[in-house]
């Protein structure tokens, strides 16, 4: 972006997807009948575990694997994560805390003007698709960030990618390009 043109958009993430192992077999019956905000979902072969601070759900398997989803930054998802190993260690458990990562970031992010989808995706053909029977979004890949951007006409984006600076760095490589096919405001 120029510093002529410099606008501050607001990033807000929704929600962040975080794995992490115990190494340690866990007896998910023990988990369901002991355990607070547990719903047993044996067709599946997992426990479903509820915090509330920081509000988060975890799928949880027999072979240790764990994973968070509902956090609202990185920092979250790790302290959520850690206490849910606390509390699988207060019910018996020999869980180690290893192999966190954060795999998956969500963000929604609004642009200060309306966008013309289909110059926009005539303009990036290779990389952006928009199928208005299908979804009224037009979709942009970025290979190199590994990000995903669903760009809708009123200016909305949602924003999917690897972690939160692959996120905000899409939106930085996204937004030059939808400047050029913003919408003229009605008069």
């Amino acid at each position: 972006m120029e510093p002529s043109n410099d606008v501050a958009l607001d990033i807000i993430i929704t929600n962040v997807v975080a794995v992490f192992r115990t190494r340690c077999h866990l007896n998910l019956r023990t988990i369901a009948l002991e355990g607070v905000n547990v719903i047993y979902k044996p067709e599946y072969g997992k426990v479903l575990m509820k915090l509330r601070k920081p509000r988060i759900t975890a799928s949880i398997w027999s072979s240790g694997k764990i994973i968070c989803t509902g956090a609202t930054s990185e920092d979250e998802a790790k302290q959520g994560a850690r206490r849910l190993a606390r509390t699988l260690q207060k019910l018996g458990f020999k869980v180690r805390f290893s192999e966190f990562k954060v795999v998956n970031v969500l963000a929604v992010c609004s642009m200060p003007f309306a966008i013309r989808l289909i110059d926009f995706t005539k303009n990036n053909r290779p990389i952006a698709s928009y199928e208005p029977e299908l979804h009224p979004a037009a979709t942009y890949r970025i290979k190199t960030l590994k990000a995903t951007v669903q760009v809708f006409s009123t200016g909305s984006l949602t924003i999917t990618g690897p972690n939160v600076q692959a996120v905000a760095t899409a939106v930085e490589h996204i937004y030059p390009m939808l400047l050029e096919c913003q919408k003229p405001l009605r008069k």
